[in-house]
């Protein structure tokens, strides 16, 4: 089976080297010339763990290929994906500029049945734009040739994008052709040991499943912040209360932990673009609206932390920041709470220090050189007056105080993931604060 991905992003370039992998023939199309030269180089331009080898191992089976133009390709080709990318309009909206460019190529070019599949996160009815996309530059041609579109929504998560993709938990596709029902069937059969992991739906459908997802994680995440800011003014431990509405099966344990906001390529704008689709449709997301207001002040709360602490004189502090990606296992630093903690410490005159096994030259291109880069994790934090941990990446997980007391001017540790024991930092003389 031949199929072709546009867009070799996080979600095309994922799923293309997992496609392959599987023995399908994949053709990856970007107009991006330096990158589709640096991947036919076996270069990957974003980190995910596994990703290289598997791309070098279905480049030289012959199974993986990278164009620049999508027409050299269409007439080999069962199945075309757009996973371009939907960025963030001005008013929160998702841009589709890109999606409806991919659309007009497929229509100019088709020459037989063809079936293009929208795997980017795009809004309910973005499917009827498509098709009418299509269909114009058909009646421009003055050609009939039968096409079907579809919706698959990606649910991969950055640092395990290829267990996700070879082994999902669901595969929805919308579609209201049998024909096109078929094929992407056949298509996702390799990843389905069981034929219950395919959800076929109507496309509107399809299209709300990816934003209802997420939306409901950074619901969670929202939920779990508000309860712990509220623990910490009542006196309760936001990690046992975590673990007593976690125990309940309908409740389930996961998305349930505090800490300093979601950020990401995802959650943010997908609830910005769910909003807005709302309001386009004449209705108020209020829920959504409430959880954006809560990611957007829980950023700053390690910042309130400390500044508290120091009883806001913070001119002249150094702080040390371990972790920068929003996330572990990934060098994405987009809407990274890290980001906004480094400007609030710049403007209130701190110099600041900072460490992440991955996301260092990603905070360069970012940051520059308003922040000073640790050759390691403990490097970073010499003559520190405070350390704040960002993201929870493993090797962060066990430091040595005894290090860090010798490093440190001042034994000062501020958790943004709870994941230090507060009585084993009271042991090596150290101050501690969680949150909630």
């Amino acid at each position: 089976m031949n199929i072709a991905i546009v867009g070799t992003g996080y979600v095309g370039l994922v799923s293309g080297v997992c496609f392959a992998e599987m023995g399908i023939d994949v053709t990856c199309v970007d107009i991006d010339s330096a990158k589709i030269e640096r991947l036919k180089q076996g270069e990957i331009p974003i980190y995910e763990p596994g990703l290289d080898e598997m791309l070098l191992r279905n480049v030289a089976a012959g199974r993986l290929h990278f164009t620049t133009d999508l027409r050299t390709c269409l007439d080999s080709v069962e199945v075309v994906f757009s996973a371009v990318g939907t960025p963030p309009d001005e008013d929160g909206s998702a841009d589709l500029q890109y999606v409806l460019a991919v659309a007009r190529t497929f229509g100019q070019n088709i020459s037989k049945y063809t079936i293009l599949v929208t795997k980017s996160t795009v809004p309910v009815g973005t499917a009827q734009k498509v098709k009418a996309a299509i269909q114009q530059e058909l009646d421009k041609r003055g050609v009939q040739v039968e096409f079907d579109v579809a919706s698959n929504p990606e649910f991969l998560k950055e640092g395990a994008a290829i267990k996700d993709f070879m082994g999902p938990d669901r595969v929805v596709v919308g579609t209201d052709s049998p024909r096109a029902q078929k094929i992407m069937a056949r298509l996702y059969k390799p990843f389905m040991l069981n034929s219950e992991r395919m959800i076929f739906t109507d496309i509107p459908s399809a299209e709300m499943i990816k934003y209802a997802a997420n939306s409901m994680l950074a619901t969670r995440i929202s939920f779990m912040n508000d309860i712990a800011n509220l623990c910490e003014l009542v006196g309760a431990d936001v990690n046992m209360v975590r673990k007593g509405i976690g125990s309940d099966t309908r409740i389930g344990r996961k998305f349930l932990y505090p800490g300093c906001g979601y950020g990401g390529s995802c959650f943010p704008k997908d609830v910005k673009a769910l909003i807005k689709t709302a309001e386009q449709s004449g209705y108020q997301m209020r829920v959504l609206k409430a959880v954006e207001e809560v990611n957007e002040r829980q950023k700053g709360i390690l910042f309130d932390k400390l500044d508290k602490r120091f009883d806001g004189n913070l001119k002249g502090k150094t702080v040390t920041l371990w972790g920068l990606a929003f996330k572990p296992e990934t060098d994405d630093m987009r809407e990274a709470p890290a980001l906004v903690l480094i400007n609030k410490l710049v403007e209130a005159g701190c110099t600041v220090k900072v460490f992440d096994p991955v996301a260092m030259d990603e905070c360069r291109r970012r940051v520059g050189d308003k922040v000073r880069y640790g050759k390691d994790m403990y490097d970073a934090t010499v003559d520190a007056d405070a350390l704040i941990l960002v993201t929870e990446w493993k090797t962060f997980r066990m430091p040595s105080w005894d290090v860090l007391a010798r490093s440190m001017r001042n034994k000062l540790v501020i958790d943004g993931r709870n994941i230090y024991d507060a009585a084993e930092l009271a042991e090596s003389g150290f101050e501690y604060c969680k949150i909630g």
